[in-house]
């Protein structure tokens, strides 16, 4: 089987029993730690495909990964659909699981998702205001995502459910040298 319908099908059985034990928004929160930890830890991923590895350990491993911090408890629904994936061997489609959940989520729930880059950090207020407009455009809540990088010189570059907006000033500079070449090309 494809890894895209594997990952579907566990994805929609998982949010059906969210659902019908109204914790959808709980392991949303537990799902999006889980992505974010493979994203960030690859050795996450490694571990899990490691066959070797006990599936007791897989499922620690795991548990520790979806909450934010030790202080925190993972839910009983996420435990047992990780025993499910665990017991079946599907392991190496968890990541792909977690992001369909996401999407299913979000699509459920009308939520956009946005990711603002810019060359200094920004400022809630901000960060407030742009969601706040993005939402109202969109007829929808935001999760916007920010990050700092300095190689755009100043500007920002705003992603919105799979638009973008370049307003760097790397990208113009880029823009402008583009132009200049063409045109010297002429002359010559």
């Amino acid at each position: 089987m494809e890894v895209g319908i594997i990952s579907m099908r566990y994805a929609k059985a998982l949010i059906a029993y969210a659902k019908a034990h109204g914790v959808e928004k709980r392991l949303y929160k537990e799902v999006s730690m889980l992505t974010k930890k493979f994203r960030t830890h690859p050795d996450l991923r490694k571990a899990l495909d490691n066959p070797i590895l006990p599936v007791e350990d897989k499922l620690k491993l795991v548990c520790t990964a979806a909450v934010a911090n030790e202080k925190e408890e993972v839910s009983e629904e996420l435990i047992r659909f990780m025993k499910l994936v665990l017991e079946e061997r599907r392991e190496v489609y968890l990541q792909f699981m977690c992001l369909m959940y996401q999407d299913l989520y979000r699509k459920m729930k009308h939520i956009g998702i946005g990711k603002l880059v810019t060359a200094v950090p920004v400022d809630e207020e901000t960060r407030a205001r742009i969601r706040r407009t993005a939402s109202e455009r969109l007829h929808a809540r935001m999760e916007l995502e920010t990050l700092v990088d300095p190689s755009i010189e100043g500007g920002f570059i705003f992603d919105v459910n799979g638009y973008r907006l370049d307003a760097s000033i790397a990208t113009q500079l880029k823009k402008v040298k583009k132009q200049f070449i063409e045109r010297n090309k002429r002359i010559v």
